[in-house]
């Protein structure tokens, strides 16, 4: 046998295992952060639940702030939706949407993502009053890969990619909130 068949054969059994592993492989992932915030409650929920503030901390808008953005309804309530379109491949293009709000608690999104590549996927803010001056926040963020791009999550650790952005954009949303 020569020695390009035997690597052709290297590869496809290479690629057979990964299909096979990529059967069984997770396809849902999950990221949660938080951060106290010493300011009321209230406060807090207001400034989280206007989608054009996470101009202000989230690192992926602060990665392209010349991308196109497009707004429809009002921010703040069901239904706004904050849609970027940027030349960065970290950034990309999609759409984020108000998808439920529980006055003073959560702010439920819908994240959808055309490019670099397509997704659906979920995200959260918590607000919950710890004292009357501090606020704990939760950032949530959930997704589901089908297979094969299920894959992508055994060579990528997205609690540390993801989780990593949302720690900075935390740590921003503090600071702001504490001027």
């Amino acid at each position: 046998m020569g020695i390009l068949k035997k690597v052709l054969l290297f590869v496809v059994a290479i690629i057979a295992i990964l299909l096979i592993v990529g059967l069984f492989a997770k396809k849902d992932y999950a990221i949660e952060r938080e951060i106290v915030i010493n300011k009321p409650e209230a406060e807090v929920f207001e400034y989280v639940k206007m989608v054009k503030n996470q101009d202000n901390f989230s690192v992926w808008n602060k990665k392209d702030p010349n991308s196109k953005k497009e707004y429809k309804g009002n921010d703040g309530e069901v239904g706004f939706v904050y849609a970027w379109d940027s030349d960065n491949k970290e950034v990309g293009k999609g759409e984020q949407e108000i998808i439920k709000i529980t006055e003073g608690e959560r702010i439920d999104l819908k994240l959808r993502f055309k490019e670099p590549f397509e997704a659906e996927d979920d995200a959260y803010f918590v607000t919950e009053a710890i004292s009357p001056t501090q606020t704990k926040v939760k950032w949530g963020f959930s997704g589901h890969m089908d297979f094969p791009m299920n894959l992508f999550l055994l060579t990528v650790d997205m609690d540390k990619e993801i989780g990593g952005a949302m720690d900075t954009g935390l740590k921003d949303l503090k600071t702001i909130m504490e001027k």
